[in-house]
């Protein structure tokens, strides 16, 4: 499950670059999700008016499981056209050290 989460935050990043345009990142519980959107114009604030991201696959991009909980630090942010994160993030899977957490820089997007 962490590297699932790990990819999909890496290309979410990735697009926004690529596509110049805001990539939105949700998290929710119950189960534990994560969605991706991105919006639909250049610059924009926000996913408002915008789409979900198609994964490399072209199927609808998210990662969920009933089976095993994570949460994140913030509940939402997002990557702007030049990658950067709009929080610091920090991700949390249940059953796994804390030194296996995922990090989500602010200023550069980088996720490790």
């Amino acid at each position: 499950m962490r590297d699932q989460i790990v990819a999909a935050l890496r290309y979410a990043q990735k697009s926004a670059v690529a596509a110049r345009r805001t990539v939105c990142v949700t998290f929710s519980s119950s189960p534990s999700r994560v969605d991706f959107n991105i919006s639909g114009t250049y610059p924009a604030a926000n996913c408002a008016g915008g789409s979900v991201l198609a994964g490399p696959d072209g199927a609808t991009l998210y990662v969920t499981s009933s089976a095993i909980a994570f949460s994140s630090s913030t509940a939402n942010f997002s990557f702007d056209a030049a990658g950067r994160a709009s929080a610091a993030t920090t991700v949390t899977v249940a059953g796994l050290p804390a030194s296996l957490a995922i990090t989500v820089e602010n200023e550069t997007g980088y996720v490790h």
